[in-house]
């Protein structure tokens, strides 16, 4: 039987329902603004359960939590948050043996997550190969003789083709997911115009289009199958800490995908620059950065070189292919038979590009037909950003000079295999002065001395100690804790593992000031809620599509800074409307190819009524631990008709526990970690 409406003026009645919402909204965001410790019962905390007499935390520097707390606070510090059991099963192993194997993530099995991680082929695929598998679109008409435009409809029929065999197989689920979509695209398009207008599309992204990325041939299939794989990862790996590491340090050493040819380069250089070294020694980790064909593109060092060498050998360029001109031009080359194959004078190939150009680079012509000299980007970004910091105390000069002892680190054969190569003809020869030290070892060995120099200054210890700590403790971590962190760099030669032993078994890891103090990040919403439910994710398309609506594109961050870690950075009203949004959209099994049971989640009885739905969420979502503002903010929404799923007329026949539970997902309390 239809039910009558709750007001008998329905306009009016849903225009109370979005003011009553909004404001619920609104008061959330307060509370995500204010002071974290309004939650968790501060005062009213069981002794008998604190974590420094507990046998689950033995062996670690814990005063000031509980039991519960401290074991909450290393699963969403050390990892993207639990998932239903970790509470429990944490504190039957102990919290010291579970963080022991956290940084030793080779002993841990993640053959499960792997066996996930199949259905994304180009995971596994060189540069090379992704380069001629999923050219450009100009590139891709060419080889198959026909025209741009042409291309494009055939991909965008066989895409139709994909998605409506989607839709019958589906039957009509799929249906409901396509409208769906349409409602939460236009939402945000409504709250964020940017994203309507493209954000995120184009060069390297695929915006918040549903396609069918296994049919695509096009770049966006790589950045949308690494994207995937990377919340994949964090869903379901065992070694949680050690994707956060390579989370942290993919954002430190940022690449953004859609600048020319890093949309084939990005997958190579997370896979075996950044991960392989993600808890190993710092100096590693630079210089497998330093001679990524992905850094090398995306901060220019790859056209950077010695004015003189490049004039030079310019110069024996042209001067073999004179030779090879008049060779051509003996017997076969003039008279009737022919003129040369070259016009005297003039540069080959015809199509402008010489043979270090990218062929997928649309700028590429009109760039490299000007001349190569020093380039500064890496040398002032290598310093600023990756090593001492920006009050690290390097000069111009410094940097000119690093600059030029990294000349001649270029890429080879970027048409047909991207691959690190050093150019001996293109390196400045002359003796470099950088922070005061005499480089001059000559050849490649200036810039990997150049990287022993930045690796083991203090400044930088001090600077990766203070990011480290500030991404895992608080957006302002204490001064003693970083200095601790640096000393111990110093001390181990930059031992990323043991800079994180020092940190995780501090007090100040543990302290009560820093308990729920850190805002999550979207990406790390959207995870953290993932597995929060226990939700079964096939694909996780939608997932990164929401990342992206909530103001995080993943692989797609233009400045070389990478993404904030501060909470100003995440907390307005537009991108807490977005998390609440997605909240919900995940709880009610609105996001295709992520599936949640709440009923499993929550109990039978939770579908009769709303205050035990309550409890359980807030018991399941958020260990039991909520502030008494957002509990009142929560237990007022618990008598929208949309949650008693009745009318006046017509009693409570089943609770919408779907909602309540998004709704918690919402709350501050979960929007921290």
């Amino acid at each position: 039987m239809k039910r009558k409406p709750f007001c008998k003026i329905e306009s009016f009645c849903r225009r109370k329902k979005t003011i009553t919402g909004l404001a619920a909204l609104f008061f959330l965001a307060a509370l995500i603004f204010a002071a974290p410790h309004l939650s968790a019962g501060k005062d009213k905390r069981d002794k008998n359960k604190s974590a420094e007499s507990s046998r689950a935390t033995k062996g670690l520097p814990i005063q000031e939590l509980t039991e519960d707390e401290a074991i909450l606070q290393a699963l969403n510090r050390l990892g993207f948050g639990p998932r239903p059991g970790d509470l429990q099963r944490v504190k039957e192993m102990g919290l010291q043996k579970w963080i022991d194997q956290q940084l030793r993530p080779d002993s841990l099995n993640n053959a499960a997550l792997e066996a996930r991680l199949d259905r994304f082929p180009t995971l596994k695929m060189s540069s090379a190969k992704l380069v001629g598998e999923f050219p450009q679109p100009q590139v891709a008409a060419r080889r198959e003789g026909i025209s741009i435009e042409e291309y494009r409809k055939e991909q965008q029929a066989r895409n139709q083709e994909a998605m409506q065999a989607n839709r019958t197989e589906g039957d009509d689920q799929g249906a409901m997911n396509d409208q769906i979509q349409a409602k939460f695209e236009k939402m945000d398009t409504d709250a964020n115009p940017a994203i309507g207008k493209g954000q995120g599309k184009g060069e390297g992204g695929f915006g918040n289009q549903m396609f069918n990325y296994t049919e695509n041939r096009t770049p966006q299939r790589i950045v949308a199958e690494l994207s995937m794989a990377k919340v994949t990862r964090a869903v379901y790996s065992e070694r949680q800490l050690d994707e956060e590491m390579v989370d942290f340090w993919y954002n430190h050493f940022n690449v953004f995908a859609a600048k020319g040819a890093d949309r084939w380069l990005i997958t190579s250089y997370e896979r075996d620059a950044i991960r392989p070294h993600a808890m190993g020694k710092f100096r590693d980790l630079l210089e497998a950065t330093a001679e990524s064909p992905a850094m090398l593109f995306f901060l220019d060092n790859w056209l950077s070189a010695d004015p003189v060498g490049w004039a030079k050998m310019q110069q024996e360029q042209q001067q073999r292919r004179e030779i090879r001109q008049q060779r051509m031009g003996g017997v076969f080359g003039g008279g009737p038979f022919g003129r040369p194959r070259f016009p005297q004078g003039l540069p080959a190939p015809a199509n402008g590009n010489p043979p270090n150009s990218n062929p997928n680079d649309p700028n590429a012509k009109g760039r490299q037909k000007q001349e190569r000299g020093l380039n500064e980007n890496y040398g002032r970004e290598l310093m600023e950003l990756h090593t001492l910091g920006v009050d690290g105390g390097y000069t111009q000069e410094d940097v000119i000079n690093v600059a030029k002892a990294f000349t001649g680190w270029t890429i080879k054969q970027p048409r047909r295999d991207p691959e690190f190569l050093f150019e001996d003809r293109l390196h400045d020869q002359s003796t470099k002065t950088v922070l005061g030290h005499q480089i001059h070892s000559g050849g490649m060995k200036d810039g990997e001395e150049v990287l022993d120099l930045l690796a083991r200054d203090p400044h930088t210890a001090h600077h990766i100690s203070f990011e480290i700590a500030q991404r895992f403790v608080s957006d302002d971590p204490p001064a003693p804790l970083v200095d601790r962190m640096a000393q111990t760099f110093l001390k181990t030669d930059g031992d990323i593992r043991e800079v994180l032993h020092t940190m995780i078994y501090s007090p100040e890891f543990w302290s009560k000031d820093v308990y729920r103090t850190k805002i999550k990040t979207p990406f790390e919403l959207v995870v953290s809620a993932t597995r929060a439910v226990g939700a079964e994710v096939d694909v996780a398309l939608m997932l990164v599509q929401w990342t992206n609506r909530i103001g995080q594109p993943l692989y797609q961050c233009e400045p070389p800074t990478g993404y904030s870690d501060n909470a100003e950075a995440w907390v307005n009203t537009g991108a807490l409307l977005n998390r609440m949004n997605f909240s919900l959209a995940l709880t009610a099994n609105h996001l295709r190819g992520a599936q949640v049971s709440v009923e499993s989640l929550l109990g039978d009885q939770a579908a009769t009524d709303p205050h035990v739905t309550l409890d359980r969420a807030v018991q399941a979502l958020l260990g039991g631990q909520v502030s008494q503002q957002t509990r009142a903010t929560l237990e007022t929404q618990l008598a929208d008709p949309r949650i008693l799923q009745a009318s006046l007329d017509d009693p409570v026949k089943q609770v919408n526990a779907a909602m309540i539970a998004g709704l918690v997902l919402g709350s501050p309390e979960f929007q921290r970690r």
